[in-house]
């Protein structure tokens, strides 16, 4: 669900919902999760507002499918970030990053048998081998271009 509605999204929301309540109750309940990870409060308050969303989902059951995380106990220890100011909230491009970095280390970790390290080995050499004359060879380049 988004998080923030203009004025206009709301208005839109309020008419398509209307004789819906549980779809109303499903919003509001919403964002009292959002309102949970505000950085402003400390996590024993989130705590104590997380004991007290719990009681209106557990009243709605067709919600409270829909929201059964919020019964689990990793929320619990998410609101632990609260306490550090010094920790962040992860960004978009952050977690692209971190998904970046674990698709190449999935893709390192899988070339790991006996002959695909020999191969890899012998691919590092001989590009080692063959950097000393293109590294002469462009010396030798930039010192013709920059000559009179």
């Amino acid at each position: 669900m988004q998080h923030h509605l203009t004025e206009g999204e709301r208005v839109t929301l309020q008419q398509i919902t209307r004789g819906l309540p549980h779809l109303r109750a499903l919003r509001d309940i919403t964002d009292k999760i959002y309102r949970l990870f505000d950085r402003r409060c400390r996590s024993d308050t989130a705590r104590s507002k997380l004991a007290r969303l719990r009681q209106p989902v557990r009243r709605f059951t067709q919600v409270s499918q829909l929201l059964k995380g919020v019964f689990s106990v990793n929320v619990e220890k998410a609101l632990t970030f609260l306490d550090d100011h010094l920790l962040g909230a992860a960004s978009n491009a952050v977690e692209r990053g971190n998904r970046r970095y674990r698709k190449m280390q999935k893709t390192v970790y899988r070339v790991r048998t006996y002959a695909h390290i020999v191969a890899r080995l012998a691919l590092d050499l001989f590009r080692e081998a063959a950097m000393r004359p293109r590294i002469a060879t462009q010396n030798l380049l930039h010192s013709a271009r920059t000559a009179p």
